[in-house]
């Protein structure tokens, strides 16, 4: 039995709640992770999980053993990515998750300039507006836009984006050009709404000097794709809000055109986010020092 494989199978085992799904992360038959884990623990003389139809546990002693695990998987990773470090290397599997957007926008120049960068960089590059479970589905690290709720991760600040209120000149025409943010409440005005991961739907903010307008306006469409709420928006379903870098890329063609300019819609954080209970790799580090410096350069830090 390889002792090292059979820890990391354990890990991924305990951290992804599966064995299927590790099985499917580790690019390994279920089978060999199964036998795996019982040469393991037959290895030890005691059970590590508890196993049932629905889910996989800890036992005491698992979770004794699943700390110390992860300790020396981790030390092995940091001695392994300090050498290649010292030779300014990022080499190996990168799993990221980002808003559906960013991805559409990165992917045409500062994505291929990352992989230009760090040859030896494979990414896997997930593409959704959901909440990513880091731990649980494997995820190395997650480009977020807004405030962060999780306290168990890490997160490094890397920009941020500005809002800015649009509507498509089609739909200026049937429904006119609001001169205040009350006016989006009136007439037939519709907004196209954002509802985020419990349904609930996100509010507008507008400020201009000390005035605050927040609003829950009357919607055509709801969605919870960042790329479709653009497209709703330029097919002049309703007004919305969306990341000045967005617009700047739509704006050229005439497909949208901002709104209400002396009012300023909200800012929201972006954030690289990782397990706080694992080492910062070094393709972690790389890719955060890519973000802010994509971020810096289009004007968002």
């Amino acid at each position: 039995m390889d002792k090292l494989k059979a820890m990391e199978v354990f890990v991924r085992v305990v951290d992804l709640g599966s064995f299927s799904r590790a099985a499917e992360a580790l690019g390994t038959p279920k089978a060999t992770v199964s036998t795996l884990l019982q040469e393991l623990e037959a290895q030890l003389g005691v059970r590590l999980l508890n196993r049932t139809t629905r889910r996989v546990g800890l036992t005491a002693d698992g979770a004794a053993y699943y700390e110390r695990c992860v300790r020396i998987l981790d030390d092995l990773r940091e001695a392994d990515e300090s050498v290649s470090s010292r030779h300014g290397q990022a080499e190996g599997r990168l799993k990221v998750d980002m808003p559906t957007s960013l991805a559409s926008l990165l992917l045409h120049q500062d994505i291929p300039a990352l992989l230009a960068r760090y040859p030896g960089l494979q990414l896997e590059l997930g593409c959704s507006d959901r909440l990513i479970h880091v731990v649980h589905e494997g995820v190395d690290c997650v480009l977020r836009a807004g405030e962060l709720r999780d306290p168990t991760l890490v997160a490094r600040r890397v920009g941020e984006l500005r809002m800015v209120t649009v509507a498509s000149p089609g739909y200026l025409a049937r429904h006119g050009v609001p001169e205040h943010p009350q006016d989006l409440m009136q007439g037939t005005h519709r907004s196209v709404d954002y509802f985020m991961a419990n349904g609930r739907l996100s509010p507008f903010e507008f400020r201009r000097g000390s005035e605050l307008v927040r609003l829950v306006p009357p919607s055509a469409l709801a969605v919870n794709d960042s790329n479709a709420y653009r497209d709703a928006c330029v097919a002049g379903l309703g007004w919305g809000q969306l990341p000045d870098i967005v617009l700047k890329a739509v704006q050229p063609q005439g497909l949208l055109q901002p709104i209400l300019s002396d009012w300023r819609a909200e800012v929201l954080p972006v954030h690289v986010v990782f397990p706080s209970n694992r080492h910062l790799s070094t393709r972690v580090q790389a890719f955060v020092e890519w973000a802010a410096e994509v971020f810096a350069r289009s004007g968002q830090a």
